[in-house]
């Protein structure tokens, strides 16, 4: 019985594990992110191509197999095949990764935290914070869509819930649900904090909870833009007033038309 070397062994049972780890591991995403509670992704993953790329695998490993089974050497081209797969499929998903090039879930929520609140800031009065729901919830409909599913359905808009008194950002949100925006407004409204609900970042599927960064709650501050005050008000200048015009004629500016000079 004559086997093929160990190099071609030793690269076959690598190409092996890595379509099992790549595209396993997608299958699997697909298959969780259909029933999960809330899984971060911009949509749901695929799960036709990822399940030919096992099927394939799984012919060619069985390819592999007869050539081992049947000792047939270094030049029998099965051992060539899980390579070759391995080549076609990474080069597959690379084109796609070009057209797509999609933002992570936790950018796109950081981004929405961020948006949301510059333009909270821009309906501010100068000395306090809109506060009122009516006004706020507009702003929802010129955010980006959640980057997030709930048992593979995306969400499909932001939500508010504006909170007043607040003496500082939301750490925890128990019952909202994913994609709830967090209005916490100061006393006096002199600023207020925006924070969200969604998945820690990194974390791809898990309970609603408040959006947090390596453990620290993401939250944005809402201040007012105070004016400059005992700042002058810069006018513009007034053109002088022009001189009036002399209502005498020019013949009578001669003093002799004014009065007769005197006779010695």
């Amino acid at each position: 019985m004559k086997l093929p070397p160990l190099k071609t062994l030793l690269a076959n049972a690598i190409c092996l594990a890595t379509l099992a780890w790549l595209y396993g591991g997608e299958l699997l995403d697909a298959s969780r992110a259909r029933s999960a509670e809330v899984s971060a992704f911009l949509e749901p993953p695929a799960v036709l191509w990822p399940a030919v790329v096992l099927a394939a695998t799984v012919g060619v490993l069985g390819v592999v197999l007869w050539g081992l089974v049947r000792g047939r050497g270094e030049d029998f081209k099965g051992y060539r095949l899980l390579p070759i797969l391995l080549v076609c499929a990474l080069f597959f998903d690379l084109l796609l990764a070009e057209q797509q090039m999609p933002l992570r879930p936790e950018d796109v929520a950081a981004m929405v935290v961020s948006q949301f609140k510059d333009k909270a800031e821009a309906l501010a009065d100068g000395r306090t914070v809109p506060s009122e729901p009516a006004v706020l919830q507009p702003l929802l409909a010129e955010l980006e869509p959640p980057p997030y599913l709930v048992r593979g359905q995306r969400v499909p808009a932001w939500s508010l819930q504006v909170r007043q008194a607040c003496q500082g950002p939301v750490r925890e949100a128990p019952g909202l649900a994913v994609g709830t925006l967090i209005y916490c407004v100061a006393p006096g409204r002199e600023r207020a904090w925006v924070s969200l609900v969604a998945l820690p970042a990194g974390e791809r599927f898990g309970l609603p909870s408040v959006f947090s960064v390596e453990g620290e709650p993401y939250v944005a501050v809402v201040q007012p833009t105070l004016s400059e005050e005992g700042a002058p008000l810069a006018l513009p200048l007034e053109p002088p007033p022009e001189a009036p015009t002399p209502s005498v004629t020019p013949a009578s500016t001669d003093a002799g038309a004014l009065a007769p000079a005197p006779t010695p």
